[in-house]
């Protein structure tokens, strides 16, 4: 299957290796996806202001939701087939939401996603290319290895959103779904690479000690590339990993430095022995952000037009294990952590500094196909000035795998 579905599906020992198979003349037709619902209950506590950041948090409230997990629904058909010494294959999505749809479509968090359509073409003598969109390169093993990828993890601040955050910002920054052109090469006995160009996000930023916010134009594609070591050795499994990304963000308006660099890199590691699996994740960047990629990584040099770039870091541990009855148990901790500019002389008090999370999460398979999750999740938001928000949050639910 020829989607972030059917990675997961690489990744659940619990889940089919590939969808609804139909042979069709020439192609070979795959129809699979997943469907998935949860109940969330979460209970805020904090009044700081958080300006900036994508998982801010404020108020005492206790809300509940019925809504997707970190996943959303996935309805994926692919075709394959091989021509003129090609493997020749394509990939067409659709991602329907389960949170409400709000009255006159207002915040319409049930409504559908596009967030693959792509081609693909090569040989496994000399690799493959794709053409379309597709999960992004940068940070995609980070969001693929995550536990509340079957989950829910961290809540959206928009009730009516079509996913909730799993650990996007608490540990990793989005590797989102972008247009691109890209190359993998064949596996040599486990190493493996992807290159790429993908689609310029626009780079925005909190000004902090101001109410303004700046936005770029005119940004250059962004460079991507990857390369992981798949391994097994006796009764150990795993995976090591590197990425990067790197991206001229176009000119600020209304500031005088123009086209700065943004750029990250990460490293990464899972390994699987006797029921029990470990991951650990880290990654740093300049000007990229740290939670959506180009958002907030760059601050106003005190009163000048001149915008300096914000380091971002973070990463995660996660811990797992599979008990006789093959239902996972499994804990986790990470953070995302946005530091000022160095040139930053305004107060940035207010701006956002830091997300953590603690996960304890149980996935127990119900069937082949069909996985029930219940998981608590324990945030922390933090602005520059040390005021902290918190929420806990519980969920239950389920997701099913075809």
């Amino acid at each position: 299957m020829h989607s972030a579905a059917g990675a997961v599906l690489a990744l659940s020992a619990t889940a089919a290796n590939a969808g609804i198979i139909i042979p069709a003349g020439d192609w070979t037709v795959d129809i699979g996806g997943n469907v998935n619902a949860y109940a969330v209950w979460a209970k805020e506590k904090g009044s700081a202001t958080i300006n900036g950041g994508l998982n801010a948090l404020t108020g005492s409230n206790t809300t509940n939701q019925f809504t997707n997990g970190l996943l959303p629904n996935f309805l994926s058909v692919s075709g394959s087939t091989r021509q003129n010494d090609l493997d020749v294959a394509f990939t067409i999505s659709l991602q329907p939401g389960s949170a409400h749809n709000e009255a006159l479509g207002v915040g319409a968090g049930g409504g559908i996603n596009n967030r693959q359509n792509f081609i693909t073409f090569g040989d496994k003598s000399w690799g493959s290319v794709k053409l379309g969109k597709d999960l992004g390169i940068f940070a995609s093993d980070a969001i693929l290895s995550d536990m509340t990828l079957l989950g829910v993890g961290a809540m959206a601040t928009n009730p009516a959103s079509n996913t909730t955050l799993g650990r996007i910002g608490y540990g990793y920054i989005y590797a989102d779904w972008k247009p691109q052109i890209s190359y993998t090469t064949p596996n040599f006995s486990g190493l493996q690479a992807t290159v790429g160009v993908s689609q310029a996000f626009i780079a925005s930023s909190y000004i902090a000690g101001t109410s303004t916010t700046a936005s770029s134009t005119n940004a250059s594609p962004a460079y991507e590339g990857k390369a992981s070591y798949s391994f097994a050795a006796n009764d150990v499994t795993g995976k090591v990993w590197v990425s990067g990304i790197a991206q001229h963000t176009g000119a600020f308006v209304g500031y005088s430095n123009n086209d700065p660099t943004a750029y990250a890199g990460d490293i990464g590691a899972n390994v699987n022995l006797a029921g029990f699996g470990l991951t650990g994740y880290y990654y740093h960047g300049t000007g990229i952000g740290t939670q959506g990629q180009m958002q907030n990584g760059y601050g106003k040099v005190g009163s000048t037009t001149v915008l300096d770039a914000r380091d971002s870091k973070g990463g995660y541990v996660q811990a797992t294990y599979v008990l006789p009855t093959k239902t996972k148990v499994g804990y986790s901790y990470g953070e995302s952590i946005l530091e000022s500019g160095d040139g930053e002389t305004t107060s940035v008090g207010n701006l956002f500094s830091k997300n953590e999370m603690h996960t304890v999460g149980v996935y127990h398979p119900l069937t082949k196909h069909l996985n029930l999750v219940a998981e608590y999740s324990h945030v922390r938001s933090e602005n520059q000035a040390g005021q902290k928000n918190e929420n806990n949050i519980g969920s239950l639910g389920g997701i099913l795998f075809f």
